[in-house]
């Protein structure tokens, strides 16, 4: 990673911290319960500020990186493998070697997001989940949601940039994740229907915090940590937001790798990422009550679990096998569109006793 872009970065973090202690310190201050307006009103914020930065790596994705010229461009697509090798052959003037190169950096970014922000409604299955069985006041979600989305933030940065540093020293780490994907993706699709459960008494998150400190079941405040008679209890909500921080581990084991068969540029990866997880809160709001609507959404999600997988395997297969990035983004698209409206046009099956 270089000073540069380094400091772009730092940017970036410093624009969402920003953002971020404007939504809970200003806009959700007071815990309350979010209805749909209002969620849909967030959602259009986060998703209107993802096509911004979309629209800034269009027209100045090269400053990421300080890119300047064909060589740079050609330095870069070769560090980061770029599907653009074809459209730079006979190119060999600046500015269109530039823009070749950061508009296909905006596609990849926004491939990345749209794959993420879909990816990202499996895991709001499971935090729906984990709020009913600890049987959490809904006035309390935002508060868990933010906590446990800023404590996603730090670890999405430790996860893809160790991943990609182990990547470009261990490229057939690719092949492997590509097949795990594959074998989620078909294992989603053959248990999409299993009833999932918590046990809120001798899960592992909770044997390991209880050992630690002790807990505090009957709190029904929105304070995580509590003092009575001079000793710290943690709360129960303390312990969901641990369960939250727990289910995103899980969830960024599939995630990340996702992202990375659509571009191996950490900066670009870490960028969509933290867009879509950011409006992981707004969309839980949104999609909390309806979801059971789309009743299809999981095997969308299976597909393109499998597709990703597949097309972080074809490059290791005998033939020249590729998707650029416009093309990769229009199968994921069709992929969730597909499902997202067999749900809403196909009648829904009655059990007939």
């Amino acid at each position: 990673m270089d000073f540069y872009s380094n400091m772009v970065l730092l940017g970036f973090l410093v624009v969402m911290g920003f953002f971020l202690a404007l939504d809970l310190g200003i806009f959700h201050k007071k815990d309350h319960e979010i209805g749909f307006r209002e969620a849909t009103f967030w959602t259009v914020i986060w998703i209107s500020m993802a096509l911004l930065a979309f629209l800034l790596i269009y027209f100045f994705g090269e400053k990421i990186h300080r890119v300047s010229s064909i060589g740079d461009v050609q330095e870069k697509v070769a560090e980061y493998g770029h599907p653009v090798l074809t459209q730079l052959q006979n190119i060999h003037d600046d500015a269109t070697a530039l823009k070749i190169y950061r508009h296909n950096l905006a596609f990849e970014f926004l491939t990345g997001y749209i794959v993420e922000y879909s990816l990202s409604i499996d895991n709001i299955f499971v935090i729906i989940l984990i709020f009913v069985s600890f049987r959490i006041e809904k006035k309390y979600y935002h508060r868990v949601l933010f906590w446990g989305i800023l404590g996603a933030v730090v670890m999405r940065f430790l996860f893809i940039f160790l991943f990609s540093t182990l990547i470009h020293q261990f490229e057939w780490l690719l092949l492997v994740f590509g097949v795990f994907l594959v074998f989620t993706g078909v294992k989603m699709f053959f248990q999409r229907n299993k009833e999932k459960n918590i046990d809120t008494k001798n899960h592992p998150v909770i044997r390991f915090t209880a050992r630690y400190f002790p807990i505090d079941r009957d709190y029904t405040g929105h304070h995580f940590f509590i003092r009575k008679n001079g000793k710290i209890f943690v709360t129960s909500l303390f312990i969901v937001l641990l369960f939250v921080e727990f289910s995103d581990v899980i969830f960024a084991v599939d995630s990340i790798p996702a992202i990375f068969s659509i571009t191996k540029d950490p900066y670009i990866v870490y960028f969509s990422n933290i867009f879509a997880i950011i409006g992981l809160r707004s969309l839980f709001f949104l999609l909390i009550n309806i979801l059971d609507k789309f009743r299809y959404l999981n095997i969308g999600l299976s597909v393109l679990l499998v597709f990703v997988g597949l097309k972080m395997i074809l490059p290791f297969l005998p033939g020249d096998y590729h998707l650029d990035t416009v093309q990769s983004l229009i199968v994921i698209l069709v992929i969730i569109v597909t499902s997202i409206l067999a749900s809403l046009v196909i009648p829904e099956r009655k059990n007939i006793k």
